[in-house]
């Protein structure tokens, strides 16, 4: 198998690391502007003097028309946010399998044809939302399911971070995160809590959120909001900042039987009547995760299956994220067609 990875940044060079490490065999092919003098390790932290595309045998290109004339049978969509779609567009249209990184892109625009390109040409096309793959998350959807929590009354989701320690290999103030031209932002950054509130509570109806540029970060774009989300489930509210030094991910759902808390820093599904029994990961690695979302998707391509994010929905949750966005702009209640 060939796979291009355009993009070498952190999401880049994981995805690449882990492609070798799962598959030998492959031939790892790199789109990218600038070369990194450093390798960025699975703990994100900055090793100086090495260089990954060497040391992972990748064959690099620095035009994009160049790299798809390679032939790639798959396509690892890790630049900016902003540029998602002209290489994903560009990719399906060499009949490349797409794993595009979260979000899909910044904007709607475009994305209508993308999905006629996917479904024309039969190409598999995964949105990279790995906590999808973590096993608290997925032990809170099973509990959800079966029905044995009762009526879910609401829930919340949290996520707090300090944006300048986030990625400690790079100043943040050049980051994609912190920069509106590449599609930066909490809401955009951390889509991922959208797509958990899609995936475990069903789809939105309305979104009303409340924040903005809250801190004293160098940063043109958002870094706090409070969202509410009215889903086919129950109420959801989601808490994103990138101006909390305690760093915080969490899930708490309020039902009829009990209440349960997926904390995912501390490693533990709690719940608090004995409806369940609780879950300890503590000892889970962050990079299964990504390594669970990689063995799936080739297994699509070789199965011919739909990934469990497809495309479809991947766009649907950018819907969501950006009814946030506008309702933060415009103070007033988004509804969702």
């Amino acid at each position: 198998m060939r796979v291009l990875i355009a993009g070498l940044g952190a999401i880049g060079q994981r995805h690449a690391r882990n492609l070798r490490a799962l598959r030998p065999d492959v031939e790892l092919l790199a789109y990218r502007q600038r070369r990194l003098r450093y390798v960025i390790s699975e703990t994100l932290t900055r090793d100086d003097g090495r260089d990954v595309e060497s040391e992972l045998g990748i064959r690099v290109f620095t035009d994009l028309g160049e790299a798809l004339a390679a032939r790639p049978d798959a396509v690892f969509v890790c630049n900016p946010t902003s540029q998602h779609l002209d290489v994903a567009r560009q990719a399906a249209e060499h009949g490349a399998h797409l794993f595009i990184e979260k979000p899909v892109s910044h904007t709607i625009d475009g994305l209508a044809r993308l999905q006629r390109l996917v479904a024309e040409r039969r190409l598999v096309a995964l949105v990279g939302c790995q906590w999808r793959f973590h096993p608290g998350v997925v032990r809170l959807k099973t509990l959800l399911e079966s029905g044995v929590l009762g009526s879910v009354r609401g829930a919340e989701i949290e996520y707090a971070e300090y944006l300048p320690g986030w990625h400690p290999y790079e100043d943040y103030r050049e980051s994609y995160a912190a920069r509106a031209e590449l599609g930066g932002g909490v809401v955009l950054t951390h889509i991922h809590d959208y797509d958990l509130a899609w995936w475990l509570f069903g789809e939105p109806r309305t979104v009303h959120a409340t924040g903005g540029h809250e801190s004293e970060l160098e940063i043109d774009v958002e870094d706090t909001v409070r969202a509410t989300l009215s889903t086919s489930l129950a109420p959801v509210i989601i808490s994103q900042t990138f101006a909390s030094r305690e760093i915080r991910r969490r899930i708490t759902v309020t039902a009829e039987r009990a209440t349960v808390t997926v904390d995912l820093v501390a490693g533990r599904l709690d719940v608090s009547t004995a409806v369940a029994p609780g879950l300890s990961f503590a000892e889970y690695q962050r990079n299964e995760m990504f390594n669970a979302e990689l063995a799936h998707f080739l297994a699509c391509i070789e199965q011919g299956t739909t990934p469990v994010i497809p495309l479809g929905e991947g766009i649907a949750v950018l819907r969501v994220a950006l009814a946030v966005k506008e309702s933060l702009r415009n103070g007033r209640l988004v509804e969702l067609g």
